[in-house]
């Protein structure tokens, strides 16, 4: 009789082991674009707010990729596991095709819109100087990084989190590198921050395809795998995940808008917060990334139990970390603050974000578990219902009854409440899915 998956093994110890080497390289990266905006900040508040009308196009083009990875990586396990390396290795080449070939055109489609984008998004006159010139070198920074990441998830779906994680820590590194080479000593500016991001995802990305290949990992021949058969299974797989991924960058859209009627400091600010958050939550990230590869296989297995002590684990972690990395922030928020911000009244507003926001980034972890663990145990619509209750019945109603109330204060409020509201959702959310799963 076959040995059941981790019957015997401690899953914190085990959770440890597969999280750890995705945490280093998910800090670096969060830790270059925090470098990133400080670098931007000291060129003033303009070039920093210009920034901030990137991200949530940013967020988009991440749904893509972290949507189709997350194919990848289902597709090419489960063809290890039925001892089909061949499959494997020719569905990676048609997911970095495939997905390289959507990016593009995404990338494209966003160039040619820019101009009414911007304008929809609020931008002013004044920041379009700064948006023009730094529009396309960075979205030729966003497909590098996509195809960087597509090599990325080969080869976590083929059991080595340690090549990736280390490739996400050497091309963070270089980025903080470049950074003042180019904005500064090369006199670019702000898009001096996207050519280095170029210049290091083009380095780790030679690096990862060619262990990729060296490995065989990597190939495609369409007489050996019925391509649109492939394309198939890509998109069943890949569809709601990519859907969950993508309403935050949906949702981050409507929010910039809303910040922007307050004005270029309070975008600015909002562009910092922004950062403070991808850096305080690099060990959710990495948690999503380790956690479903453990829960799919315990959920194969059939220990339910076992998912649900897991999950457990994580959720109790997420939570005490958060607070804690909340206290922090609170605490050092009157010098990191000025630091930061470039201005007087953006300083005020980084402030206030700072007082209200990080709490809650305890129940944000906990929406971000529960989406990963969902589509693990098979419920990829339950994943994109707990996407769409956080951000469009709690995230976003809050921030705009906040914002109509109290200004930026009261939106800084709203998106406290509506993250704890949404934490309470989701849980109960994976709960009752499991408990459907117990019973079918």
């Amino acid at each position: 009789m076959q040995k059941k998956y981790l019957a015997d093994q401690s899953l914190p110890r085990v959770l440890f082991s597969m999280t750890w080497p995705m945490l280093f390289g998910v800090v670096a990266l969060m830790s270059f674009q925090l470098v990133d905006s400080i670098f931007i900040s000291m060129l003033g508040m303009q070039p920093l707010a210009a920034l901030g009308f990137s991200l949530p196009l940013q967020q988009l083009l991440i749904g893509v990729q972290i949507g189709i990875g997350i194919a990848s990586t289902a597709l090419i396990s489960r063809a290890i596991g039925a001892g089909n390396p061949e499959r494997a290795k020719h569905m990676g080449g048609l997911v970095v095709l495939s997905g390289c070939c959507v990016s593009f055109l995404l990338c494209t489609l966003m160039y040619v819109l820019r101009v009414p984008v911007l304008n929809a998004l609020g931008a002013g006159p004044e920041l379009l100087p700064y948006t023009e010139s730094y529009w396309l070198p960075w979205l030729c920074s966003a497909w590098l990084g996509s195809f960087l990441y597509f090599a990325n998830s080969i080869s976590r779906a083929n059991g080595d989190t340690r090549l990736p994680g280390l490739m996400m820590v050497i091309t963070s590194v270089l980025n903080m590198l470049l950074d003042p080479l180019f904005i500064f000593t090369f006199g670019l500016g702000l898009p001096g921050a996207a050519y280095a991001t170029t210049v290091a995802c083009l380095i780790g990305a030679a690096i990862m395809y060619s262990r990729i290949f060296k490995r065989h990992w990597l190939a495609f021949d369409p007489d050996k795998l019925p391509t649109k058969q492939a394309l198939h299974d890509i998109f069943k797989t890949s569809a709601p995940a990519m859907l969950s991924q993508l309403m935050p960058g949906a949702a981050s859209l409507m929010a910039t808008r809303l910040v922007a009627g307050f004005g270029g400091s309070a975008i600015a600010a909002w562009t910092l917060g922004s950062r403070l958050e991808l850096f305080s939550i690099v060990i959710v990230l990495a948690l999503t990334m380790a956690l479903p590869p453990m829960v799919g296989r315990l959920f194969g297995s059939k220990q339910l139990e076992r998912v649900h002590s897991l999950v457990l684990i994580a959720v109790r972690f997420v939570i005490g970390l958060q607070v804690v990395i909340a206290l922090f922030w609170l605490a050092s928020r009157n010098w990191i603050a000025p630091a930061l911000a470039p201005n007087q009244e953006t300083e005020v507003y980084l402030l206030s974000y700072m007082l209200w926001v990080p709490i809650s980034y305890a129940a944000l972890g906990v929406c971000m578990l529960m989406v990963s663990v969902s589509n693990a145990l098979g419920m990829p619509m339950r994943a994109v219902l707990i996407s769409t209750l956080r951000l469009f019945a709690c995230y976003l109603p809050a921030i705009w009854i906040g914002a109509s109330l109290a200004g930026m204060s009261g939106l800084y409020i709203g998106v406290l409440l509506g993250n704890l509201v949404a934490g309470l959702l989701a849980w109960q959310l994976y709960k009752q899915g499991l408990q459907y799963i117990q019973k079918a």
